[in-house]
C-alpha cells in the first residue's frame, strides 16, 4: 500500500471496517511508514480525547491567537460597512 491509499482507507481502519487482508496491509505499511504513523497516532489521541468528554485546556497564548485569527478572518469575510 502506498500513504495516498492509506488516507484513503484510513476511516475504515480506525473504525475497524476495514477488510481482514486490506487492514494487514496498512498495518505492514505503518510498521514501516512514520509519517502514516503520525497520522494515525494523532487521529488514535483525537478520538480518545474527544470521547473522554472533558474539555480540553488551551494554553492562553494559543486562545488568543485562535480569536485574532478567527476575527481577522471574520473581518475579511464581512467588511464593515463603509470600508
Amino acid at each position: 500500500m502506498k500513504c495516498k491509499e492509506i488516507l484513503a482507507a484510513l476511516s475504515d481502519y480506525i473504525d475497524g471496517d476495514l477488510d481482514p487482508e486490506l487492514c494487514r496491509d496498512l498495518q505492514k505499511h505503518l510498521a514501516d511508514c512514520n509519517p502514516c504513523q503520525l497520522v494515525v497516532d494523532n487521529i488514535h489521541q483525537t478520538l480518545t480525547v474527544y470521547k473522554s468528554g472533558r474539555p480540553l485546556e488551551l494554553p492562553a497564548e494559543l486562545c488568543e491567537r485562535l480569536r485574532s485569527v478567527l476575527r481577522e478572518r471574520w473581518r475579511l469575510k464581512f467588511p464593515p460597512a463603509g470600508d
